[in-house]
């Protein structure tokens, strides 16, 4: 177990905020953790417990404990002719669990290529792109109780996945440290290749579709459009593509009939924030030291020394702008600390 005081959060979270936490504690196993909740019960109840930081935005130092999990290795639990179940230690990096599906020859999460952050934080974020999403693919989670000290399992179900949401993020929040997450893998080839445009960029390169070459081409087609953290401070999107009611979307389809849009059932539809923000002006408009990038409207960045409260307030400026053109309120998926 690794404990530090007065500790630089600079490492752990990708916006690049140079803050401190007042004590750090990580964790190698659900031993160390036990260990930790038997000696300090208090303390551990009012932890914050973070990933790799890329869904973090610090307004300012941490005063008290940051849990952080380091809890490796991949486990074969369950295994059949179509489909393979592998228990995955939360403190996993998740791209690095992605290049392994991949090497293994193991269908579903190659779409998820370069998300960053960990293990853990796919299970509380459900983490998605390109149609696909982490409960896609999540058949349970195992969790310690910062509570109670019970260790719990909890099913695909009990956890209430929806989009960008989770028990955890919700009536669960900062109730539960996750440990490890047992992911359902197909065995036989099952693309999802209507998204984005990677059967486009399949077409032009001419390339065989299979596990490595989709995996390469949505890993380019992000850094195309997505800056990478350890250049430029960013959490990846900032902002929830907002779901609207069909009568709503259908009065803005009027007025803006290129709008870009994806139904999400009979009575909703789903709105690209990042085309809002840039219908707005924002792309690549820059507030202080905080800016919209300059590719993706949808990501805030750090243009080079920008304390968190500078980020919050240029979202807060973009929400308002948003919601006086289109009527429509987008909420941060970043979580603020502080």
């Amino acid at each position: 177990m690794k404990e530090l005081y007065n500790c630089s959060l600079l490492l752990y979270n990708t916006f690049g905020m140079d803050v401190k936490a007042s004590r750090f504690v990580e964790y190698a196993s659900v031993e160390e953790l036990r260990g930790l909740w038997n000696a300090e019960r208090e303390a551990v109840a009012r932890a914050l417990h973070i990933g790799g930081g890329s869904n973090l935005l610090f307004a300012s130092d941490y005063e008290g404990l940051i849990l952080h999990s380091a809890i490796k290795g991949y486990t074969v639990v369950k295994e059949t002719e179509e489909e393979v179940e592998v228990r995955v230690g939360a403190g996993e990096v998740w791209d690095d669990f992605v290049a392994y599906t991949v090497a293994n020859g193991w269908y579903g999460a190659e779409n998820l290529s370069l998300i960053p952050g960990e293990v853990g934080a796919s299970a509380v974020q459900n983490i998605g792109a390109y149609g696909v999403e982490a409960k896609d693919l999540i058949v349970s989670v195992d969790t310690f109780g910062l509570e109670t000290g019970e260790e719990r399992r909890f099913m695909r179900e009990e956890c209430r996945y929806a989009y960008r949401e989770s028990v955890f993020k919700q009536e669960l929040k900062g109730k539960y440290a996750v440990t490890f997450v047992t992911y359902r893998l197909k065995k036989h080839p099952v693309f999802h290749l209507e998204y984005g445009n990677i059967r486009a960029e399949l077409e032009k390169q001419g390339c065989q579709v299979d596990l490595e070459n989709v995996r390469r081409i949505i890993i380019a087609i992000r850094q195309a459009k997505l800056p990478d953290p350890k250049v430029l401070g960013n959490a990846g999107s900032f902002f929830m593509n907002p779901v609207v009611p069909k009568m709503q979307f259908e009065a803005l389809l009027a007025q803006y009939p290129d709008m870009p849009h994806y139904p999400v059932d009979e009575a909703h539809v789903k709105i690209p924030a990042g085309w809002m923000i840039d219908r707005c002006g924002w792309k690549g408009k820059r507030v202080g030291h905080a800016g919209v990038h300059e590719k993706q409207a949808l990501v805030l960045v750090n243009c080079g020394g920008a304390t968190g409260k500078e980020v919050m307030h240029l979202a807060e400026e973009i929400v308002a702008s948003v919601r006086e053109r289109f009527g429509v309120t987008i909420r941060p998926e970043v979580n603020y600390i502080g």
